[in-house]
């Protein structure tokens, strides 16, 4: 990046398999990306692109039958002189729940339903983690619980305290989820889709929850997502996944007024649009590739009307497209034929240039 904002966390060239019913699924193929202090990285995709499997690497919860290849994953820690900081994937799990998980990094999962028990009070779930992680009385405990119930905008916390899970409602319990993921002041929150199981409206609310709580606390946050209208409303930085590999990675503002490869144009034209006269919504044509079975050249190739020859040889690099800008795709090779984006996603842009600037001009 071209400033000098820090990096918490460096996810390195990592490369990772599952071994199912006598074959290797090659899920991970050579991930990096950084994230910067108090900055929100958002990961997009399709399912089954690698988003959430990256995510549990890094908090090392990973099912028996994955395999690591290859790769780091740095934590840089909360100063120079930090004796946790080093790489990650160098510690079993159990060094890890101890001395990472929690503290330093914490994960809201997608359903809150499977993220509490449903037979212990919402305030001895918040008191016990807290208490695992700290030597401080009940009383204390149940204190902080209060309090982190009452910044996630729960407005009857101590009632609230006495409940069982199936007493709240959706959006109380991913409030819940996200108190305790906050409950031992980590340094990096990882919310791996945390408003899929919820309706519009509440979606919202916790969307604007997640941006007031890294704006307060300084947050480094993961944000998991196959929604691009959810990106567009929370991130700062934008890695899009595709066949366990990242294709795109740029700032907000790169990957919504000037984006570089097809997929991403793809998922950018699928996204629902008010204004547009179009009978049919748009949808990326074909299947993702079976990640069991060796890929030759770009992944995205059978997918892609703008494939050129090449990507049916050879997988492109990150091309480096600006100092915060990189995409791996031929058409941004130097000696590629120009092409130029679909003129429904040129509209789309038109459209959000146009409703940027009545932004800051109102």
């Amino acid at each position: 990046m071209s400033d000098n904002v820090r990096t918490v966390l460096e996810v390195k060239d990592l490369d990772l398999s599952f071994h199912m019913k006598g074959r290797d699924v090659h899920a991970i193929r050579g991930v990096s990306f950084p994230l910067r202090e108090n900055e929100i990285l958002a990961i997009v995709g399709e399912s089954g692109s690698g988003k959430s499997i990256s995510a549990k690497t890094i908090m090392g919860i990973l099912p028996e039958n994955a395999q690591i290849n290859t790769g780091e994953v740095i934590y840089h820690g909360r100063g120079s002189a930090d004796p946790l900081k080093g790489d990650l994937l160098k510690h079993d799990f159990r060094w890890r729940q101890k001395n990472v998980n929690g503290t330093r990094i914490a994960m809201v999962f997608q359903d809150p339903m499977t993220s509490l028990n449903p037979v212990v009070r919402i305030g001895d779930q918040i008191s016990m983690i807290i208490r695992s992680h700290e030597n401080v009385s009940k009383q204390e405990a149940y204190s902080r619980g209060v309090d982190l119930l009452r910044e996630v905008g729960i407005t009857d916390p101590q009632r609230t305290m006495g409940q069982f899970p199936h007493q709240l409602s959706g959006g109380m319990r991913q409030r819940v989820v996200i108190a305790i993921a906050l409950s031992c002041d980590p340094d990096i929150l990882i919310c791996d889709e945390p408003t899929t199981a919820l309706d519009v409206t509440i979606q919202e609310k916790i969307l604007r929850l997640i941006q007031k709580i890294q704006q307060a606390r300084g947050l480094s946050v993961i944000f998991i997502t196959h929604n691009m209208g959810v990106v567009s409303k929370i991130a700062d930085f934008v890695a899009v996944m595709y066949a366990g590999k990242i294709v795109e990675i740029g700032t907000v503002v790169d990957m919504f007024y000037d984006p570089v490869h097809p997929y991403t144009w793809g998922l950018l034209c699928a996204v629902p649009d008010v204004n547009e006269k179009a009978d049919e919504l748009y949808t990326i044509p074909g299947t993702p590739p079976d990640l069991s079975k060796e890929i030759a050249g770009d992944p995205f190739a059978p997918r892609n009307p703008y494939a050129l020859k090449k990507d049916l040889i050879s997988e492109p690099p990150l091309f480096k497209i600006s100092d915060t800008h990189y995409a791996a795709t031929w058409l941004a090779d130097e000696n590629a034929p120009k092409v130029e984006k679909p003129k429904l996603l040129q509209e789309k842009i038109e459209r959000m240039k146009q409703e940027g600037r009545a932004y800051v001009n109102s």
